[in-house]
């Protein structure tokens, strides 16, 4: 999926993927897609929970060799 603007939050530890994902998703027009690169074992529930309290859409979660990608619309 084609995605405009990428984020490596790899290797970085709660709570700074979600911060960094959360400045990164304020600076884009609404409708723009994030695609975002975790390692933190916890960002797939906190990734989850980001979306829910934001409103910002989590449209894909996966894991591809140890890291996690995911795939936000700002809202």
């Amino acid at each position: 999926m084609d995605f405009d603007r990428e984020l490596d939050v790899t290797s970085l530890k709660c709570p700074l993927p979600i911060l960094r994902t959360k400045k990164a998703l304020a600076e884009m027009d609404s409708g723009k897609l994030l695609r975002v690169l975790a390692t933190d074992t916890g960002a797939v529930r906190d990734f989850e929970a980001f979306a829910r309290q934001t409103g910002n859409a989590l449209l894909a979660s996966e894991e591809e060799n140890g890291v996690f990608v995911f795939l936000f619309q700002r809202k």
